[in-house]
């Protein structure tokens, strides 16, 4: 396979949004479990407003860091679709409609 000027570079740069998005989806995660934390305030007679409150931030981290690990999959299936251990499009397709 022959390479052309800026390939690899190319790669590099798909390769470092790929990897800024999972560093994203995972400081996502991390608010998302601090922010179960809270929800500790049930237990404390919480009021309802901040519990659900709560609750919907949490929701929203999950889904967006869900979100970006499967557009990570996406990109990579587009880039270099026969790498040995990588999901399929209609695997990711099937993850991604769970999201919804």
């Amino acid at each position: 396979m022959t390479t052309r000027p800026g390939e690899p570079a190319a790669a590099a740069e798909r390769d470092a949004a790929a990897a800024g998005a999972l560093a994203a989806a995972v400081a996502g995660l991390g608010l998302a479990r601090e922010q179960i934390g809270d929800v500790a305030m049930l237990e404390n007679d919480g009021g309802c407003a901040e519990v659900v409150t709560a609750l919907a931030e949490i929701s929203t981290a999950v889904d967006r860091a869900g979100f970006a690990v499967i557009a990570a999959g996406l990109r990579e299936c587009m880039v270099r679709p026969a790498r040995q251990g990588a999901a399929d499009a209609a695997t990711l397709e099937r993850l991604f409609l769970s999201l919804a």
